[in-house]
């Protein structure tokens, strides 16, 4: 386990080793910080990598070529130490590699590859799967980062919203308090592109948003303006805040797959929003936070 930093003229990011993962993101005009802090008491992570899964599975295993395999939710890389592979003055890239414990969990030799670059006041997250076996491979990945909000001393959650880009509404796929996917809808109607922060919005857990509802996803003070927005291309993505506990942070999850439905009985290979990656092939995907 290592820190590391990254800077500009406009922002400063620490990132982990452990778990490779983004543990602080400042303003340098303000010292402003708007990454999660991990505090255990609400959830005590700040921005774990999702992989080779996202979400839960029904009765935490998954079935492949006949054989049955435990797995915890959203995988194991978040857990485990990768290694530094490069550092440039605006770039920064991490490494893991399978091993012999985790082909036992799950049986696909790759190597992981997690990337930051700074660009002005914009961080990108950049994620590369390669897949260097002989067969093909199935797997999730996604991003769990936790922003603060509150963000500022004397407001409290409920005076900020979340915005949607270029939509009215957003319908959400209702989760189980097994963590499984419903089928059930809710439909939120957005006031000029914003949802209230209200005490019982995560009631039923996270907001679980497919189909490419929009790409751009912001939080917002009292007056409508954006402190911090994300950018994505994935097909869906999650909105987060523990139930019932008024944690002062919201996650926006960028996810290339999600948890199973709660009547899912089929294999790896039939899993809703999985992704299959060919021999010697190579998964790219981003997102961006912008401040």
């Amino acid at each position: 386990m290592a820190l590391y930093e990254l800077k500009n003229e406009q922002i400063a990011i620490t990132v982990d080793s452990h778990g490779a993962e983004l543990k602080s993101l400042k303003k340098l005009a303000d010292d402003q910080e708007y990454m999660w802090c991990g505090d255990a008491k609400f959830w005590g992570r700040t921005s774990p990598v999702l992989f080779p899964f996202v979400g839960g599975l029904k009765n935490k295993e998954y079935r492949f070529e006949g054989k049955t395999y435990s797995m915890t939710q959203h995988g194991f890389a978040r857990d485990m130490d990768f290694e530094l592979e490069t550092q440039t003055e605006s770039e920064l890239w991490f490494t893991l590699e399978s091993t012999e414990e985790t082909l036992a969990r799950y049986p696909f030799p790759f190597i992981l590859n997690l990337g930051y670059r700074l660009e002005g006041s914009t961080v990108a997250v950049l994620w590369k799967v390669e897949n260097p076996s002989e067969k093909q491979m199935y797997f999730s990945i996604g991003g769990h980062p936790a922003f603060n909000c509150p963000l500022t001393e004397g407001t409290k959650q409920s005076d900020y919203s979340v915005s949607f880009a270029d939509t009215d509404e957003i319908v959400s796929t209702r989760i189980s308090e097994e963590g499984l996917a419903t089928g059930c809808m809710d439909i939120y109607h957005l006031a000029d592109g914003h949802l209230s922060l209200t005490s019982n919005l995560f009631d039923h857990d996270a907001l679980v948003i497919e189909d490419h509802q929009t790409d751009t996803v912001a939080l917002c003070r009292k007056d409508g303006t954006p402190y911090l927005t994300v950018k994505m291309e994935a097909p869906l993505f999650g909105i987060w805040s523990p139930p019932g506990k008024n944690a002062p942070f919201v996650c926006i999850e960028p996810w290339y797959g999600r948890c199973d439905d709660e009547y899912f009985d089929g294999d790896l290979t039939e899993r809703e929003w999985g992704n299959k990656l060919a021999p010697h092939q190579t998964f790219e995907a981003s997102y961006t936070i912008t401040v």
